[in-house]
């Protein structure tokens, strides 16, 4: 793909007048970082010297960050647990400048943690506390009350889905969330999980991976095959009637089908740290060029960019605006 550096330029600029509502699963991501020189005598397990803890936002959160961090505005909303993790989550919201207007707490639910232990810049071990189950009947109307009335009062640019499995979003929730972003014509992108995956009929981008797209399917195919890939698009497309489809395929970049286009973008060569939080990068940037009426070339190739500069830091990480315009400007001009 080829860009001028006035458009890219100019992209990156129109970026900071979008809205974006992000309606999903948030948590916690809890990091004890040390260092590993001995092996416990109690068991053959490496003993962590902790040096430092920190916690940062994380699932739908991670995704408000990188709206946020691409100048836009995130709205986020979701349901969390009444809990001290509930507190601790949205102090952290309020720290990096966001509202907690669209936040549901619930005395049914825990907030998801996850806790993560860095030994020698390597993830050694992960602890998640969580509640699975999803909302009650009274506890989704509620909070597609809150949805609603934000929507209806603010103008909102587009809406993400970002769906962990967690319980936030239900099939009726997707239903009358997405019926009335169609009525507004307000686009709608999902980054999937598997429960819900064939609940997102009629949306605008649906973003899985290639794990996703199979067990989502329920369907086995050789992916380095692009026919096979193709005809499993189909497939989804087919069942969901959505207008464009993403699909990440890990070391071998992305796809993307819209009505007018198919395209295969490699991945760029990059030093692998982690790869936690590239999918919230990926659809963050996506949802962002969608927004903006950008071709799905241009959608593909900035958001694949992106996703790829943040799997070179350690632990998830929102994307670093200028970076990428700077690496875009290299690569597409």
């Amino acid at each position: 793909m080829k860009a001028s550096k006035s458009h890219l330029t100019g992209l990156f600029e129109k970026f900071n007048a979008l809205t974006i509502l992000i309606i999903g699963d948030v948590m916690i991501d809890s990091y004890y970082w040390g260092k590993v020189d001995r092996i416990s005598p109690e068991a053959p397990v490496p003993i962590v010297s902790v040096e430092k803890k920190e916690s940062r936002l994380g699932g739908a959160a991670n995704v408000a960050l990188n709206i946020k961090a691409m100048g836009s505005t995130p709205i986020l909303c979701s349901v969390i647990g009444a809990d001290d993790d509930g507190k601790e989550l949205i102090a952290l919201t309020k720290e990096n400048g966001q509202s907690v207007n669209g936040l549901m707490q619930s005395s049914t639910r825990r907030t998801t943690k996850k806790t993560r232990i860095i030994g020698n810049n390597h993830q050694m071990l992960r602890i998640d506390g969580e509640d699975l189950h999803p909302l009650t009947e009274s506890e989704e109307t509620s909070f597609y009350e809150k949805i609603h009335k934000i929507i209806n009062a603010q103008k909102v640019d587009a809406i993400i889905f970002e769906d962990y499995d967690k319980g936030s979003i239900t099939a009726s929730l997707i239903k009358k969330v997405v019926s009335l972003a169609n009525e507004k014509a307000i686009p709608t992108t999902v980054d999937p999980k598997k429960n819900n995956f064939t609940e997102y009929h009629h949306v605008t981008l649906f973003k899985p991976n290639l794990k996703e797209l199979k067990e989502g399917l329920k369907l086995d195919f050789n992916h380095k095959n692009q026919e096979e890939l193709e005809d499993a698009i189909k497939k989804l497309e087919n069942t969901l009637h959505n207008k464009n489809t993403l699909i990440t395929l890990s070391e071998l970049g992305v796809f993307i089908t819209s009505p007018k286009v198919k395209h295969h973008i490699k991945a760029h060569h990059r030093d692998i740290t982690d790869v936690s939080g590239a999918g919230d990068t990926v659809i963050s940037v996506a949802t962002l060029c969608l927004a903006l009426n950008q071709e799905p070339e241009m959608i593909a190739e900035l958001s694949n960019l992106a996703g790829g500069l943040v799997c070179e830091n350690v632990g998830v990480m929102s994307v670093d605006k200028s970076e990428l315009l700077k690496e875009a400007i290299r690569l597409f001009t």
